[in-house]
């Protein structure tokens, strides 16, 4: 890690700042109609007493600079847990400083050291930056897979 980044664990004051991060990468992914989730809702997430999702946040000289939202999943092929990064974001002021490339590091050490299969993520098919710097680390897009999402009504329904 470079002198001025530190990354760390999210604690419960964190709770408004990590809200914060969710909604400017909403807003980068046009996507901000989207969250209607509530810092409420984060804080209850991240901070339960058995929390099921876990956020690092990287500061530089001690400033807010992004964030890595993620959880373990599992693979029944391989036999072991991974981690499965659901956002990740850097401001931009902050951008080109290797703060993204820092938390996907820390990301890929928990999942070597825990024996962790994986570590895997989406990206929008139109975010050519992101691709790129991904591709970069050596990570390959999974393009024989679809991804299929069952949300609102048609999972009430299913739910009976």
């Amino acid at each position: 890690m470079s002198a001025g980044l530190t990354i760390r664990a999210a604690k419960p004051a964190d709770r408004d700042l990590v809200f914060a991060f969710i909604r400017d990468l909403a807003e980068y992914e046009k996507l901000l109609d989207d969250v209607v989730a509530t810092p409420d809702d984060v804080a209850r997430a991240l901070f339960a007493p058995h929390p099921r999702v876990f956020c690092d946040l990287a500061e530089w000289d001690g400033a807010p600079a992004g964030f890595a939202l993620w959880f373990y999943n599992f693979s029944t092929f391989r036999g072991r847990h991974g981690i499965y990064l659901e956002d990740l974001f850097v401001k931009p002021a902050f951008r080109g400083k290797g703060i993204g490339k820092a938390l996907l590091a820390h990301l890929a050490k928990r999942a070597v050291a825990e024996g962790c299969a994986r570590v895997e993520w989406w990206v929008l098919d139109w975010n050519e930056p992101s691709i790129k710097f991904y591709e970069s680390l050596g990570a390959i897009p999974m393009e024989e897979w679809t991804v299929f999402r069952l949300t609102g009504d048609a999972l009430k329904r299913l739910a009976g």
